[in-house]
Order: structure tokens, then C-alpha cells, then sequence
């Protein structure tokens, strides 16, 4: 049994392995030369500027102070989860909009897009932060499994029951590898999820500060 299940690792094994963890694949998830860390195709931005997102009242003050404002605190939290719909949260803003004063209204809504760009900047470097902890993992466990499986051709010939459990923990260890690599074009997506979440925000609170305007 055990000669049958080594002749059917050396016949499965090579493929998988070189198509998993071949030296294209390492430099794919080191990233751009530029950036080992970073495996996206997507440009690393690591922080977000106002005036990439914002064209409304200057924000200096309202960044330092939007949590002052228990009301607009709330609604932050509430606006910057990724459960809540972007079209229902824009509505919640219409919302917020229509009950303030005239006279207030610009500096809160100000105060709303403040804390809205404080909190989904964060968490949004927060994701980059972990994606590329994600790709540096991804290299070490691809390395691993290549020095594995050169020290394998070694151990059939000295220790074959510990080569068959070697091949067995081989396989499992390269099924993840790839599934894990399948995932990562979604999970370079999520900073850009929350790029266009503060954007269509942004806009959402613009259009209501605008309305005050003669």
C-alpha cells in the first residue's frame, strides 16, 4: 500500500506542485518588484487624500472634531458598514440632510463627510495591512512546500513511511496554497469596495450641501 500510494504521488505529485508553487507563481505573489509585499494588480494607494474624494467645504477642523458630535458620530458608524446598501445609506444622509437647519447644515454635513473619510480610510489601510500579511504568508508556505518536496526524492529511498506522510501533508498543504491563491484577486478587491463606498458617499453629502447654496 505504501509503494502504491508513493507511485501515485510521484505520478500527481510534480504537476501540481509545479503548476502551484513554480518560481512565477512566487514572483506573483511577491508582488511588483517596487513592492514585495503587495500582490495586487491593482495600485497600492496606503492612504486616501481628501481632495481625491471631497470638493465641498474645507475639512481641516471638522477632522479634528466630528466626534464631538454624538449625532454624526452615530451616523458614521452606522454609514461606514459594509452591511448597510450604499443606495440605502445614501438615503439615510437625504434623510439626515432634510432635518437640519438651513444655518447648520453645511457644517454638519461637513462634520458627516469628516468622520465618514476618518473611518473608511482606516479601514481601508487596515485591509492593505492585511492583504499583504496575506501575500508574505503565501510566499513562506509556497517556499516551504518547494524545499519539502525537494527533500521528499530523499526520504523514499531512507524513511518511505514518513515520505508517505510527508506526501500526504504535501498535498493538503498545496490544495490550501491554491485555494488561497484563488482567493486573492477578491480580497485585493476589498480596499476598492471601500474607496468607491466613501466616494459615492462623498458625492451623496455634496449634493445635499449644495442644495443650501443660493
Amino acid at each position: 500500500m505504501l509503494a502504491t500510494a508513493l507511485g501515485g504521488f510521484a505520478a500527481a505529485w510534480p504537476l501540481a506542485a509545479s503548476a502551484s508553487v513554480s518560481a512565477d507563481v512566487l514572483k506573483q505573489t511577491r508582488g511588483a518588484a517596487h513592492d514585495p509585499d503587495w500582490p495586487c494588480i491593482q495600485r497600492k494607494v496606503p492612504e486616501l487624500s481628501v481632495a481625491a474624494v471631497w470638493q465641498g467645504p474645507p475639512v481641516d477642523d471638522a477632522l479634528e472634531h466630528w466626534q464631538e458630535d454624538d449625532e454624526v458620530a452615530e451616523l458614521v458608524g452606522e454609514l461606514s458598514s459594509r452591511r448597510v446598501p450604499v443606495d440605502d445609506a445614501k438615503k439615510e444622509v437625504e434623510g439626515f440632510a432634510a432635518d437640519l437647519d438651513a444655518g447648520e447644515k453645511a457644517a454638519k454635513l461637513t462634520l458627516l463627510f469628516a468622520g465618514l473619510f476618518q473611518t473608511l480610510d482606516r479601514e481601508r489601510g487596515e485591509l492593505i495591512v492585511g492583504i499583504e500579511r496575506y501575500a508574505r504568508k503565501q510566499v513562506a508556505a509556497a517556499e516551504d512546500i518547494r524545499a519539502r518536496q525537494s527533500a521528499l526524492s530523499d526520504l523514499v529511498a531512507t524513511d518511505p513511511q514518513g515520505a508517505a506522510l510527508m506526501t500526504e501533508q504535501l498535498v493538503t498543504e498545496t490544495r490550501i496554497f491554491n485555494e488561497r491563491r484563488e482567493s486573492l484577486s477578491f480580497v485585493c478587491e476589498t480596499p476598492i469596495i471601500v474607496e468607491q463606498r466613501l466616494f459615492e458617499l462623498a458625492r451623496a453629502i455634496q449634493a445635499e450641501i449644495s442644495k443650501t447654496v443660493p
